[in-house]
């Protein structure tokens, strides 16, 4: 395990963060640390999960003992424990190593956070549980549409059955987060880039692409605070629209495309790829994001005046410049 230090002479809050090596743990690393918060990295153990269910999830959890003791051990002492880690495979197939660390290893972290005798768990969930809703919330709702968002809704299931302990769990739904030292977010520059960036109608759908930035101050802010955070909470939307993330990635404004013909070409590839085992059902999904986007309903952080600034803009126009 690794910390990081302060030479501020009072004690530092301990914060132990799961997957710290990640992408989101490792931005969120560095965030914590300059908030004068000693971060603690813990390595997840690889699990994997035979069950679909919640019930057989809890079931599979409580035969992992051992495991659960280390973890309780590494955990000890932290005030907030953060799982950032998982599988972000959106375009993978189900298995039982993706349901492992989606849906088994945040039950168990849980347990483990309880024992520890933690203030917080934060597990960072997705989104993507909500699929094709037409606005995202933070009800226990979802409609997960892929391997992927199936894995991440199975983990919140989870972990909302699971008997509640001392340490309150909150699922922390990131939504399409970016970031310059993202592979998704170079995929999304070089399509911004081209005269494949389109927008259904004016484009002024909102757009819940997000930064990291933005996601890494959320966690902070909903770790530190001193009331009672709810079992699910959403990333706030940093007030871009389909058009302007494509311009701020591509540096040119999108085409403009028939909202009908949008749907309909979205409609025939999700009946191809349903006959294909759902394999290009990913791939579908962002380009619908491309061209509709998603509306978020205000829950929250704006609730409590956490809404982080806004920086998507900032860190996508960031990422065209390093191409």
């Amino acid at each position: 395990m690794t910390s990081s230090t302060s030479s501020s002479s009072a004690p530092e809050p301990i914060w132990a963060v799961l997957g710290a090596s990640g992408f989101i743990g490792s931005s969120l690393q560095a965030v914590l640390a300059r908030a004068g918060i000693t971060v603690r990295f813990v390595k997840a153990p690889r699990l994997s999960a035979r069950s679909t269910d919640p019930a057989g999830i809890l079931a599979e959890a409580a035969e992992l003992h051992d495991i659960r003791q280390d973890l309780a051990g590494d955990l000890a002492g932290a005030d907030v424990v953060i799982n950032a880690a998982g599988l972000a495979t959106p375009a993978g197939a189900d298995s039982p190593e993706l349901r492992g660390a989606n849906a088994l290893l945040p039950v168990v972290v849980a347990d483990a956070a309880d024992a520890a005798g933690a203030r917080r768990f934060l597990h960072l969930s997705s989104a993507a549980v909500q699929g094709h809703r037409p606005v995202l919330d933070e009800s226990t709702d979802v409609e997960p549409f892929s391997a992927y968002s199936r894995s991440k809704a199975l983990g919140e299931a989870a972990l909302g059955a699971r008997k509640a302990g001392a340490c309150p769990v909150t699922c922390l739904r990131a939504t399409s987060v970016q970031g310059a030292a993202r592979q998704t977010t170079a995929s999304l520059v070089r399509i911004a880039s081209t005269p494949l960036a389109s927008v259904a109608g004016r484009g002024d759908s909102p757009s819940a692409v997000s930064s990291v930035d933005a996601l890494c101050a959320f966690v902070l802010a909903a770790g530190r605070y001193p009331g009672e955070v709810p079992a699910v909470i959403l990333q706030p939307w940093e007030g871009a629209t389909v058009a302007s993330v494509l311009l701020a990635a591509g540096g040119r404004k999108p085409l403009r495309l028939p909202g009908w013909l949008c749907r309909a070409g979205l409609k025939a590839g999700y009946a191809l790829s349903g006959l294909l085992g759902e394999r290009l059902h990913g791939t579908l999904r962002r380009v619908e994001m491309m061209w509709f986007g998603q509306r978020q309903e205000p829950g929250w952080a704006e609730a409590t005046a956490n809404v982080p600034e806004p920086r998507v803009e900032q860190v996508l126009r960031a990422a065209r410049q390093q191409r």
